[in-house]
């Protein structure tokens, strides 16, 4: 049977704790920007190199895309609000969505997007990188800031609170794949899932020809969520040998060091126990039925027969 379109299913956590996550990852963030110095060299630096690197690959095709959207005044606005808006609203409305319909799918995703970030913080803070529209003389248009959409952070003092030199690995790629993740999570209706499919792909043509992220930063942004996901995997298999399985690992000692008989997975400690061998109980017989056998000897029949027989 066909799963309806954002079926409830399971009970859904407390929402406090759940804040408590986002809080303190906008904390973490902006302690980030504080606490980090300024390399604004080393980032321009990586920038070119990254750049370079691609050129040498035949990839650089960013610099065509984003002459083709400045061309384009009515798509350059639309690609503006699209930059600065629907990162934000898609992943923390299905992020949303997913605590009240889904809880089960809800928990192992919330996690993946909080790896995600702490990953993606760590790179920032290792290798800072300027997007291509402040690599100076690359030849790009910063299509955002030149379109005054609202809630953009490339001017103005919501600049100043965000970290311009955090390229690589791409957020908004990283964001639009969880977020995809999270569709294909709370339906299996085919166009939402198309839908959830082309989302990534949008949003790697939209953050390219606005020249805020590089063809590398996509595909690191994607390594990012691959990389979230089996740090999750791994706590989990950690967590499952920490604080599962105890019965198993002490029949396994007992084997090994008591000289127990070694069990299946599964059996539990009770299974190792010594079992005590088998011995025939000594039939115990009065003396009404040694008094019967003895006649039945006398009469040819052989004992422990009934005469009836």
């Amino acid at each position: 049977m066909r799963r309806a379109l954002f079926s409830a299913q399971g009970r859904r956590p407390p929402l406090a704790p759940e804040l408590a996550w986002a809080a303190w990852l906008a904390f973490l963030y902006d302690l980030l920007v504080g606490a980090t110095p300024l390399q604004v060299r080393t980032a321009i630096a990586n920038g070119f190199a990254v750049l370079r690197l691609e050129r040498a690959w035949g990839l650089a095709g960013e610099r065509a895309l984003n002459r083709l959207l400045v061309g384009a005044p009515a798509l350059k606005a639309l690609a503006a609000y699209y930059y600065d808006n629907a990162h934000f609203i898609v992943t923390f409305g299905l992020l949303a969505l997913l605590w009240w319909r889904r809880p089960a799918a809800y928990r192992p995703l919330r996690t993946t997007l909080v790896l995600v970030n702490l990953v993606a913080f760590c790179v920032f803070y290792l290798f800072p990188m300027a997007p291509p529209r402040l690599l100076p003389g690359a030849g790009f248009y910063d299509v955002v800031a030149e379109s005054g959409a609202i809630g953009q952070w490339h001017t103005g003092s919501l600049a100043r609170s965000a970290d311009q030199y955090a390229a690589m690995p791409s957020l908004h790629i990283a964001w639009a794949v969880w977020s995809a993740a999270a569709i294909w999570a709370l339906t299996d209706r085919r166009r939402w899932r198309a839908a959830a499919l082309l989302y990534p792909a949008l949003t790697a043509l939209d953050v390219v020809a606005t020249a805020n992220h590089l063809f590398l930063d996509c595909l690191a942004g994607l390594a990012t969520v691959g990389f979230a996901d089996a740090l999750r995997n791994a706590a989990c298999a950690l967590a499952a040998v920490a604080f599962g399985g105890r019965k198993e690992r002490a029949a396994a000692f007992a084997a090994r060091w008591v000289g127990a008989r070694a069990v299946k997975r599964g059996q539990g400690v009770a299974a190792t126990r010594p079992t005590r061998a088998h011995t025939p109980q000594p039939q115990m017989t009065n003396r009404a039925t040694r008094t019967t056998d003895q006649r039945q000897r006398r009469n040819g029949r052989e004992p422990g027969v009934c005469a009836w027989r």
